[in-house]
């Protein structure tokens, strides 16, 4: 490895310092150029080693590393499935030998672990027919030569070391590679000055940045790393938080057109023609939008709820006391079936107060317009001229709305449903369709934890509607074990024909529409995101819809009327099915995740979700609530093979536990990544947000938004900041601070 005496800023290229091969592998792999972006690629874990261990001496069940000596291979081929098993026998000088195995097709490692090479090699010490082994040890070998431990001294050491730092890696640069790349960076690395300001570094009792930097890589102690690791997770929240409030700040001074109720308008009518009462809820969260649209500036809120707590009327109440004022309201939802699902309960909520120039509508009534891409020519030039002149109040719409040719006469509020399914540049078009920035009304029924909420959406006003309305009955949910008991799943159908018998109607779901050698389910609607196929690792492929429907039609649901719905249907036939369900005609509606939002049908009481492993947590909980949504209880059976005890098993056990939607979206953020609720895949750009836990660092997050609040009171723009504005921009780059701003 080529190294220089120089001494390394931030800026400075990785081929100066590691060498041009070493620097080209670190880039095409890992993204990494410059000493900063190296020192910035944080270790993703520790092992704690102690000295390299004597083999004679190794215990069952002991996560040990061994210096040894490869002494043969053996490869022969598996009897349970097909491929290899790679045996490397290794010994140390001691006398004591310990087995490594090595699963698949690996004939790279056993060129590799050629025999008289000496490695470190770190893994659980397990037992079969009486020999030690390690299965798929971790392992770096050491440098040629006749003494294994001479060879490479600042290997062992790097890798033998008390605290040694495990790195994100790639298969041409190994962790222990970057390791050596790190120590040669560190050695010569001058800190840029520290962006923190000394104040609330002292406040928070934080480090300084070159230590933190230092010590994360090479931690002298325990409550070294600690530290270090606290500092670098205060940077990040501080950098996001800074942002949000910045925006919000921002934001505060834009001007839009105010849109106060007015008396005898539009929204009292409605509110008088209402068959129920509003819950608490809904009127508290109604004001506080009302009260938002009355001002000179945007509303930007977030409207978070449970499935079924009234999200839609509240939505409504806003887009009529901005119609009252003059103004135009447009509704983006994901798909075609859920924009058109809308369209009628809209439509039946409105009654005449919706049809305008129609027999029979109400004084001073609006129209109520479906914009999709698949309108025919004629309907759709009809339906724009009704936008364009401003007759039409509430426009409702899938991404067609975003189109060239759509045009608002005075467009005061934008609702966005399901904000999750849409990209930055689909919400901000939209937007961009009125002369003034309107009022934003972003709507979810994926409950979010508190710090996403305050760390994703800081920069807007959230609220919440946790009350479900009367008349909404509880759903139960139970995992079906098919692998394990058959018989139980025999006994689902059974129930399902049960439920249909009482007069009820069913959902079952399947992961993947089917008929498609790509798996992809794209219909151009965005409609649903099929899971990849998986038999590389021994699992078949999802189940279908239309491979599940003829089956279903033809064994445990023959008799019953069967349709089917996914994302690849022309859209008047997903209409027609759907109205078919909603009015009865159907028994049983197999569907994919397109049904996941907003499809309301008060008689379907059953829903059964094969291959239920296949779901993410909140998307299943999405789905049950579905069923349950009128006076009879709902039952959600979630079918799976995954064995008994695995993660897959636990996770819908879970969702089969509660129907607390933030207890799931909290189980839900553990198993993902957490840079992809950050918005690094929204952005398409590697995050920079590494180190915070939404979930662990909840206080860490709301110090860092206190402390953001006041210093941009204080100093808006950070001007008397320029080193913490840098760190910003480099931590929040400007393509995510708009995903940010945006939400």
């Amino acid at each position: 490895m080529t190294t220089t005496s120089e001494p390394a800023t931030v800026d400075t290229p990785l081929k100066k310092l590691v060498g041009e091969k070493t620097a080209k592998a670190l880039a095409a792999h890992l993204d990494l150029h410059t000493a900063g972006d190296l020192v910035h690629h944080f270790p993703r874990r520790y092992d704690e080693r102690g000295e390299h261990t004597d083999i004679r001496s190794l215990d069952v069940g002991e996560q040990v590393t061994v210096l040894a000596q490869v002494r043969r291979t053996d490869v022969r081929p598996m009897r349970q499935r097909r491929g290899k098993l790679l045996e490397v026998t290794v010994g140390d000088d001691s006398g004591g030998v310990l087995t490594c195995t090595f699963f698949g097709n690996q004939a790279w490692r056993e060129r590799e672990l050629r025999p008289g090479r000496w490695g470190l090699f770190a893994g659980k010490v397990t037992e079969f027919r009486g020999k030690r082994q390690l299965n798929g040890p971790e392992y770096v070998l050491l440098g040629e030569g006749g003494d294994g431990e001479a060879a490479a001294n600042e290997e062992v050491e790097e890798f033998a070391g008390a605290l040694i730092p495990v790195y994100p890696a790639a298969a041409a640069v190994p962790t222990w590679v970057i390791a050596r790349c790190v120590r040669v960076v560190l050695d010569t690395f001058t800190p840029p000055e520290d962006p923190q300001p000394a104040a609330v570094r002292a406040t928070r009792n934080l480090i300084d940045l070159g230590t933190a930097l230092r010590e994360i890589h090479r931690p002298s102690s325990k409550e070294a790393l600690y530290r270090a690791r606290r500092r670098l997770k205060w940077d990040e929240a501080f950098a996001v938080q800074l942002t949000l409030v910045q925006r919000k700040h921002r934001a505060a001074a834009w001007p839009a057109r105010s849109r106060p109720p007015r008396a005898g308008g539009l929204l009292d009518a409605f509110d008088a023609r209402l068959p129920y009462e509003l819950t608490g809820g809904q009127r508290a969260v109604g004001a506080e939008i009302a009260a938002d649209l009355s001002t000179a500036h945007p509303m930007h809120r977030l409207l978070q709820g449970e499935v079924g707590s009234g999200k839609t009327v509240v939505a409504l109440r806003a887009m009529l006391q901005v119609v009252d004022a003059g103004g135009q309201a447009a509704l983006l939802a994901p798909t075609e079936v859920l924009a058109a699902q809308h369209h009628r309960g809209i439509l039946d909520l409105l009654g005449p107060l919706a049809r305008a120039g129609e027999l029979g509508a109400a004084d001073g009534a609006t129209s109520v317009e479906l914009v999709t891409g698949s309108l025919g020519a004629a309907a759709r030039r009809r339906a724009l001229a009704e936008v364009a002149a401003g007759r039409a109040g509430i426009v409702l719409g899938t991404h067609a709305l975003l189109y060239e040719g759509v045009d608002f006469a005075d467009l005061g509020l934008v609702v966005v449903d399901e904000q999750h399914r849409f990209g930055v540049e689909q919400r901000d078009a939209l937007r961009a369709k009125a002369e003034q920035p309107p009022h934003v009304l972003v709507m979810t029924a994926t409950p979010i934890p508190r710090t996403v909420a305050m760390t994703v959406y800081g920069d807007l006003e959230v609220s919440a509607l946790t009350q479900l309305p009367q008349g909404r009955s509880p759903i139960a949910s139970h995992v079906v074990p098919a692998a394990e008991k058959p018989a139980f799943l025999d006994r689902a159908w059974r129930r399902l024909r049960e439920e249909v018998a009482a007069g009820h109607q069913a959902y079952v779901v399947c992961p993947r529409i089917g008929d498609s050698a790509s798996g992809s389910g794209g219909s151009g609607s965005g409609a649903e995101e099929e899971p990849p196929r998986e038999d590389d690792n021994g699992r078949r492929p999802p189940l279908a819809v239309t491979e599940v429907a003829p089956l279903l039609a033809e064994g445990p649901l023959h008799g019953l009327r069967i349709g089917v719905l996914h994302g690849r249907l022309p859209a008047d036939e997903k209409d027609a099915v759907m109205r078919a369900f909603a009015d009865g005609e159907l028994d049983v509606l197999v569907a994919t995740t397109v049904i996941e939002v907003g499809v309301n049908v008060p008689n379907a009481t059953v829903m059964i979700v094969l291959d239920a492993d296949r779901f993410g947590v909140s998307q299943l909980h999405q789905l049950r609530g579905r069923v349950g949504r009128g006076s009879a209880a709902g039952l959600c059976l979630l079918v799976t093979e995954a064995a008994e005890g695995s993660s897959a098993r636990e996770r819908l056990d879970a969702v089969a536990s509660t129907t607390d939607g933030f207890k799931l979206a909290e189980l839900d953020l553990e198993q993902r990544r957490e840079g992809d609720v950050l918005g690094a895949t929204q952005s398409g750009r590697r995050s920079h947000l590494r180190l915070l836990s939404l979930l662990r660092d909840t206080d860490l997050i709301r110090d860092a938004r206190a402390e953001a609040i006041a210093l941009v009171e204080e100093d808006p723009e950070l001007a008397r900041h320029p080193a913490l504005a840098a760190s910003v921009a480099a931590l929040v780059d400007a393509e995510r601070a708009e995903y940010l701003e945006k939400g």
